[in-house]
């Protein structure tokens, strides 16, 4: 089967272009997609461990790691102990990345806004079922 026939390699393409698209909105805020995409979950769920930020943003904890020290350089983030568990940071926006966040999250939404305007409200609910459907099976399909 050729790859322009494979819906790995249609997949792919999509993401590949959407992530272009968020690097060049992300730009002027000094954000690559990565930073973005942790930034986003730290607002969402603060105090988030940095292993559970690597599973929920789809990188390996290692990429998270660096990904948290640049932040955490930038003064975008803080990382404090975990009251009971002593090896765990926990990691939180700073005030200023709360405003870099903000910031950046309005020139992804404008990207993401584009996108959905593509698509009938009956066809980006059908994109969205179809797209967890792939999810949902992919993830139940292991190599043996």
């Amino acid at each position: 089967m050729p790859v322009s026939e494979r819906l790995g390699a249609s997949i792919k393409l999509a993401e590949r272009a959407l992530n272009g698209a968020k690097h060049a909105a992300l730009k002027p805020a000094g954000l690559t997609v990565p930073q973005y995409a942790a930034l986003l979950y730290l607002a969402e769920k603060p105090g988030i461990s940095a292993a559970a930020l690597a599973r929920a943003c789809g990188v390996t904890p290692p990429t998270m790691n660096t990904v948290l020290k640049n932040l955490q350089e930038h003064g975008l983030i803080e990382r404090t102990p975990h009251e009971w568990h002593k090896n765990v940071l926990e990691t939180r926006l700073t005030e200023q990345g709360q405003a870099v966040m903000d910031d950046a999250d309005a020139r992804a939404v404008r990207v993401e806004r584009a996108l959905s305007d593509e698509f009938t409200d009956e066809e980006r609910a059908t994109l969205v079922a179809l797209l967890g459907r792939c999810a949902t099976l992919l993830d139940s399909v292991r190599p043996d």
